[in-house]
């Protein structure tokens, strides 16, 4: 029996110690932001002649969306005839013919715009960009998702670095059109702001590797051609043609004082289907690269970074198997003095769990100086959120590892706004939805086990067992519950955005 409780104790330290791992990780990337941070990006001169700029919108099935897309990019403050713009369309539904319509209005203004659509969708989102540089003018490509609303002064505020040869792509942060809309979306926009504020910055600013958001980003087409072009072998093939090029010695700029604002996912859904082609997509990536970079000439420290980025998504399997072993742990831990367990403890907290709660306020504090402290109360939720979101993740992880093929999903679109505190429009009946699976009941099981773990604790007067336990049946019944509403309300004809 004693054999029995170490090995259970041992396994679940185990767990811990490898989150921990990646916690200190992102440690070290708040000390790379804080050191390196003021390096800002300087323009190496500036073109006497602006050059043609191709602006590429790959879409499908995003009527939503379409024409304020559309719309956005026609008020870019850059000369119509430096400007061409390419609606790269593999819709089935009606945003084809919405696209048309707007294209037309675009050339009787004066713009050099096309519809290409395709009805072969091979290679997805990759396959479309590909296919649009083949008639692409630009010797800069400005690739936006359907979901953005480009600022008119974004292509006078990057340009420019494009005069040192070498850069082969400016990305700008993303902004957040909706992050007041739900709470959903508020957690979503920490999320994002810790990646994009912190991450892309520390990495960038430091020498290390960073990666094309996909989106909201400006390549040199001499960049994307002498990297290999797009290729379609992963979901993720902004990561995987970032590492690429990279590793042909082109550099990157992330402009973090840049912003172009995008809808965030106001559906749980929509969420978990960007999540899992993000998760199962960057495993993929590292499958492919990652020795690729090790036999690179680049610094250990720059393969080390490239290597806990590419892996970081391995902690959603670390944090399933921890849920697995969380219980018996408090059932059957060997006996210890009070001292030995804090000693194995309290490191080992402070590096899996405060080490997010540090990274995410740091974030905030970056990007809102004077409010920051206002998002402290979401804390919670976003740990919770995590927690509940690895089960979706680590199926990715798993379907990555396993070469389970899956399509490219789309995360569903619906034009909705949160400006100053007030919805924008009413709320929009769709029939757009993420595709369903069996996750969300996996997902409730896992909330009712934990709830009688938590009730246990309190039961035991266990309270310090109780607090660190309470995000995990919180997270796994917010984001099952909020997944049987969406399709309660298909079910019933009332399919809506919140």
């Amino acid at each position: 029996m004693e054999f029995l409780k170490w090995s259970w104790y041992v396994a679940y330290v185990l767990a811990l110690l490898g989150l921990s791992g990646y916690g200190c990780h992102r440690l070290c990337i708040v000390y790379l932001y804080l050191k390196h941070s003021w390096r800002r990006p300087e323009i190496k001169t500036r073109f006497s002649e602006l050059p043609l700029v191709t602006v590429q919108l790959p879409v499908f099935n995003e009527m939503h969306v379409v024409k304020r897309l559309l719309t956005s990019v026609a008020q870019l403050d850059y000369p119509k005839d430096k400007l061409q713009i390419q609606l790269l369309d593999d819709s089935t539904d009606e945003t084809t013919s919405i696209a048309e319509g707007e294209i037309l209005k675009l050339q009787g203004e004066g713009f050099d715009a096309e519809l290409i659509h395709r009805e072969d969708r091979t290679g997805f989102k990759a396959g479309a960009l590909e296919n649009g540089l083949e008639t692409a003018k630009g010797e800069y490509v400005f690739i936006l998702d359907a979901d953005f609303v480009p600022n008119p002064d974004v292509l006078q505020k990057t340009i420019h670095y494009f005069t040192d040869d070498k850069i082969g792509l400016i990305q700008t942060r993303w902004g957040h059109l909706n992050r007041n809309y739900n709470l959903l979306t508020r957690v979503q926009a920490m999320f994002l702001d810790g990646h994009l504020e912190l991450e892309q910055t520390a990495r960038n600013r430091s020498g290390r590797f960073f990666t094309f958001n996909g989106t909201g980003g400006i390549w040199r087409k001499e960049c994307i051609s002498d990297a290999g072009g797009w290729e379609h072998d992963t979901l993720t093939e902004d990561m995987d043609l970032s590492y690429r090029a990279q590793l042909r010695d082109w550099r990157f700029i992330f402009l973090n004082e840049v912003e172009t604002p995008a809808e965030l996912p106001v559906d749980m859904d929509g969420f978990k289907s960007q999540q899992h082609r993000w998760t199962k997509g960057s495993i993929q990536c590292c499958k492919k690269v990652l020795p690729a970079i090790w036999k690179s000439k680049f610094p250990l420290y720059v393969k080390l970074e490239a290597t806990a980025h590419l892996t970081s998504n391995f902690a959603w399997l670390l944090l399933m198997v921890l849920c697995f072993l969380i219980f018996p742990n408090t059932k059957y831990q060997p006996e210890m003095s009070l001292w030995v367990k804090a000693l194995i403890h309290i490191p080992i907290f402070i590096f899996a769990s405060g080490s997010v709660v540090f990274f995410y306020l740091m974030s905030q504090k970056a990007l809102h100086p004077k409010s920051w402290w206002k998002e402290i109360v979401y804390l919670p939720c976003l740990l919770a959120l995590g927690i509940g979101m690895s089960i979706n993740n680590a199926r990715a992880v798993m379907e990555a590892l396993l070469n389970m093929e899956s399509g490219f999903v789309r995360t569903p679109k619906y034009g909705v706004e949160k400006i100053r505190e007030e919805k924008s429009s009413s709320p929009r009946k769709s029939r757009y939805k993420a595709i369903k699976s069996a996750t969300p009941i996996l997902e409730f099981f896992f909330g009712v086990f934990f709830l009688f773990v938590l009730i246990d604790a309190l039961l035991n007067g266990n309270l310090v067992s109780f607090i660190f336990l309470l995000p995990f049946p919180l997270g796994f019944f917010y984001t099952s519950i909020s997944s049987f509403a969406i399709s309660w309300s298909a079910a019933t004809g009332d399919r809506q955005v919140e």
